[in-house]
C-alpha cells in the first residue's frame, strides 16, 4: 500500500497515512479535525542502462560514441587503386 502525505489547513500539522489506492483520501486532521490537503513531494529517479547521459558520457573524459566512429578510420583504407 502506498504511503500519502497530508497537511492540515488550519495547524499545519503534517501527518502520514497508509491507504490503498482505491480508498478515499484523508478528509480530517487527527489533532484539530479541520479539512487537510494531500501534500506532492518529489520523488528521485536514478537513471540506470545504457541511453542516459551518466552512463554514455560519463567516463571520465571518453568521448561520446558519435565523435569516436567518425574519427576511426574507413574500412579498406586503400588509395582507391
Amino acid at each position: 500500500m502506498p504511503v500519502y502525505e497530508y497537511a492540515c489547513e488550519k495547524c499545519g500539522h503534517r501527518f502520514e497515512q497508509r491507504r490503498k489506492v482505491s480508498d478515499r483520501p484523508a478528509s480530517k486532521c487527527p489533532h484539530c479535525r479541520s479539512r487537510v490537503k494531500r501534500v506532492f513531494a518529489p520523488v528521485g529517479i536514478i537513471f540506470k542502462g545504457s541511453g542516459f547521459h551518466v552512463t554514455d558520457y560519463g567516463q571520465h573524459g571518453a568521448k561520446p560514441k558519435s565523435e569516436a566512429k567518425a574519427e576511426a578510420p574507413a574500412a579498406g583504407g586503400g588509395d582507391g587503386d
